[in-house]
């Protein structure tokens, strides 16, 4: 019987809830995979099923699925804290928020620091993820008494794979590729990785320049756990060329001047304890070079510009490196080294947080009361005025909100006077009932300043990325920044105007062409089947001057609709949140009427997009995003291996992104495309793809070098004479990362349409073209004067000048429309989203 009793005491104290004598504990990564980390790449899948199955035998781990991927893929974020701290995430997290004065209440700074650690943004950068699963593991694993302390001090959130779509393509690609025993020659199969490559995400976008823009849905979500947390530290977690050792903060020059002194020192704290670790093992490592903090919307940048300390973590490797490679000196370096070394340092940067803690909060609520209260920069508020063009406004406004930037809006009328960043010269100006409003004195004030200087000061022109990125240019919006505090007075913008119907029936609805979204309401009617108009010419209708580029939906257009006409219109105008003008006549006070030849009809085009090996996959992807998640609109992809053999007949435009294209190279594809063209066919190319048609011949011309300039070259004879250690410098001279020009807009001609006299352009090449002398359009041209922020070298500065960059040449009967720069960069270049739907839709009709 006592032996009965015991067996009974013992199965109860097995089963009782709050015992952990006998808690089933972790399995590591080896156990519950079934292999050790870095003998193979774990799919995303099985990443996904062992996070879940610690959170669920660690009551140290709360795991949330906080969104999804374009290709349904879960996102998780697992928080990781010792016992005690698990049961009160919530209030470490609020208390976060109170320090950085974004919830009410005064925080308190003797609470755990938060560490953030992001994993494998670029999905081929794929040793990220096998090495969150070992960091998970090591955090919880029980007897690593080391960790347990550190977890006392802070709040670990782990976000194991920032692009599982990408990830996915790359391991999927290896493991269909390699070996059984891994082929360390870089030159084998297994480690050159076909087009697009797994780095980017479904687009083809680079989720790590995505942060502060949040164009893809990946971002989105992330963000909002992101700023519902607002950690102190944040880690991106990367990888860098085959034969380059381990890279970690502090970070090169240039840093953006809203960095804090403490910032750089933290930075250089933790720098010094990954070294430690890596002077023990021998590890080859290096800092201060190469990777700056500059561009707003990287992982290490974003994170800083919000208060935290943020890092980038570059392992070598990358996509070549496979389960093991051969690097420049013989050495082997493999899947489990580079495990490793992110290990490493990600717990080493655990490690210094837990040990600062308290200071690190201090800084934190420091960072952020100074925002409150003195706001960096030489304005104190932002007025962006809405300029006829609400839409665009409120995408602005989205943007915005996501970033959880406080605005509002004007009431009424008031006066004030501040910078016009059009003008680039201070004046009055009148705040408007449906003015946007920004109080720069809030917690994201220094982001707010970023974000909105109009030109960036930079401490060394060799950086890593875009040197320019001023919303009012980037969105196409009048603003002024004002040196006095402006509150708004109204969070909500004013009610969208409306228009009274007219006696009888309608005879037109009228649209403005302005915004996407009024391509977005274009390409809903085009696919219901109605037929659509848009205005060559200015008119007006009662005391309204409708602009050219108007769009005209009349009835006697869409008679097959008959009764539903008004109604489908209507519908399709809410749906999209544009704002019709409904008009009884076709007659009109001035201008050319309803049914004038200069109402144009628009043929609903059917859209090519070239993609492959010889496209730029960021290009391409830009493109892509914008017809399938920006207007809905259907684009059929064609890979340029197929182009010989695909159908012309049957396309309207063909778009060419970003590339270099063998077919020019081809006699019979480039006559087959060139008489496509004159047939009645578009193309819209796009950067590269226009430096090779110009050196093809086919009617526009790359600009040459100065002839004056090229001879006082000649004469210098000491020019060749620079010194070794001077290369770096002397190719900046050549150098443009991304700077702002304005663009003088023949607003007559189509592709200007919904402009005014000028378009800011983000230039990233030297390319200016000749103006066209005959048979085609110079629509938007720079003069010698047109610079306006960001850096450009001596050399590329000085051929920049008094040339075209947007235009149009008929080809017999179809039209080549050409784009030097990129109108969507990045889908955050909002104002250029237009003049590309222009050359979609309207150039040609």
């Amino acid at each position: 019987m006592l032996r009965l009793r015991s067996i009974l005491a013992l199965i109860c104290l097995l089963s009782c809830p709050g015992s952990q004598v006998f808690a089933q504990a972790p399995p590591s990564p080896k156990e519950f995979l079934g292999y050790p980390l870095g003998s193979r790449f774990t799919p995303h899948y099985r990443v996904v099923e062992y996070f879940k199955q610690v959170a669920a035998t660690s009551s140290q781990v709360k795991l949330e699925q906080y969104g999804q991927t374009y290709e349904g893929r879960p996102l998780l974020l697992a928080a990781v804290a010792s016992p005690e701290n698990a049961g009160r995430l919530e209030q470490i997290r609020t208390n976060n928020l109170q320090l950085a004065g974004i919830e009410n209440g005064s925080g308190s700074v003797d609470q755990p620091g938060v560490v953030w650690l992001s994993y494998n943004v670029h999905g081929n950068e794929a040793v990220s993820t096998e090495a969150a699963m070992q960091t998970l593991y090591e955090l919880v694993r029980p007897g690593n008494t080391q960790s347990q302390e550190w977890l006392r001090h802070t709040v670990v959130l782990i976000d194991p794979c920032l692009n599982p779509d990408g990830r996915d393509r790359y391991v999927n690609f290896y493991s269909a590729t390699a070996n059984k025993k891994p082929d360390a020659n870089r030159f084998s199969r297994e480690h050159r990785e076909p087009w697009p490559s797994g780095r980017p995400n479904h687009y083809y976008f680079d989720l790590n320049r995505d942060w502060a823009w949040q164009t893809q849905v990946e971002t989105q979500q992330r963000a909002v756990k992101y700023n519902q947390w607002m950690p102190q530290v944040h880690v991106d977690f990367h990888e860098q060329g085959i034969d380059e050792p381990y890279y970690f903060a502090p970070a090169a020059e240039p840093f953006h001047e809203i960095i804090t002194p403490w910032q750089r020192e933290f930075q250089v704290l933790i720098g010094k304890n990954n070294a430690k670790y890596f002077d023990d093992k021998g590890w080859r490592y290096f800092t201060k070079e190469r990777f700056d903090l500059f561009y707003p919307s990287y992982g290490d940048t974003y994170p800083m510009y919000n208060g935290a300390i943020g890092m980038t973590y570059e392992q070598g490797g990358s996509g070549r490196a496979g389960l093991a490679v051969l690097t420049e000196t013989g050495d082997t370096l493999t899947l489990a080294d580079r495990i490793a070394h992110h290990y490493t340092t990600g717990m080493s940067t655990i490690e210094v947080t837990a040990g600062n803690a308290k200071k690190l909060l201090q800084e934190y609520q420091r960072y952020f009361t100074d925002a409150r209260t003195r706001p960096a920069g030489d304005y104190r508020a932002y007025v962006v005025k809405s300029g006829g063009n609400p839409e665009k406004l409120a995408s602005l406004a989205e943007m915005l909100r996501r970033n959880d930037i406080r605005f509002g809006y004007g009431a009424g009328t008031a006066k004030a006077s501040g910078f016009n960043y059009f003008t680039g010269k201070t004046a009055d100006f009148n705040i408007e009932a449906n003015d946007l409003v920004i109080n720069a004195a809030q917690p994201r004030g220094n982001f707010i300043k970023v974000l909105f200087e109009p030109e960036s000061r930079l401490s060394d022109s060799v950086t890593y990325d875009i040197t320019a990125w001023a919303l009012p240019y980037a969105y196409g919006l009048t603003a002024y920044g004002v040196k006095q505090s402006l509150s708004p007075t109204s969070q909500t913008p004013p009610a969208a105007a409306t228009t009274t119907a007219p006696a009888g029936a309608v005879y037109a609805y009228l649209g403005a062409w302005n915004s996407v979204a009024d391509v977005k309401f274009l390409a809903a009617l085009l696919q219901k089947g109605l037929k659509v108009r848009y205005a060559e010419e200015a008119f007006t209708v009662g005391s309204k001057v409708y602009p050219p580029g108007t769009l005209v939906v009349s009835r006697a257009d869409n008679a097959e609709w008959s009764s539903v006409f008004d109604n489908t219109v209507s519908k399709l105008a809410a749906t999209h949140k544009v704002v019709l003008d409904k008009v009884p006549t076709g007659f009109v006070e001035k201008g050319a009427d309803l049914g004038s030849g200069k109402m144009r009809y628009i043929r609903k085009p059917n859209v090519a997009l070239l993609a492959g090996n010889e496209v730029s996959s960021l290009g391409m992807g830009e493109i892509w995003h914008f017809f399938e998640q920006q207007i809905d609109y259907p684009v059929a992809v064609i890979g340029t291996e197929d182009f010989n053999v695909a159908d012309l007949k049957d396309i309207d435009v063909l778009i060419m992104p970003d590339g270099y294209y063998s077919l020019f190279a081809n006699k019979e594809a480039a006559d087959r495309l060139r008489n496509w063209v004159s047939g009645g066919g578009k193309i819209v190319a796009l950067e590269g793809a226009v430096a090779q048609i110009a050196a093809a011949e086919w009617g526009i011309k790359l600009k040459k070098e100065d002839d004056k300039k090229e001879e006082e070259t000649k004469k210098n004879i000491y020019e060749p004479l620079r010194r070794y250690q001077d290369r770096e410098r002397d190719m900046v001279r050549q150098f443009i990362p991304g700077a702002i020009y304005k663009v003088e807009m023949d607003k007559t001609h189509p592709l200007a349409f919904g402009y005014p006299d000028f378009y800011y352009t983000l230039k990233q090449n030297d390319h200016v073209y000749d103006f066209i002398t005959d048979g085609g359009w110079n629509v938007g041209v720079i003069r010698k004067d047109n610079y306006l922020s960001g850096f450009v070298g001596a050399s590329t500065k000085a051929k920049l000048k008094d040339g075209l960059l947007f235009g149009a040449k008929d080809l017999g009967r179809g039209q080549l429309v050409f784009m030097s720069d990129d109108p969507l960069f990045r889908s955050f270049w909002e104002n250029g989203k237009l003049l590309f739907s222009n050359a979609v839709f309207l150039v040609g009709q």
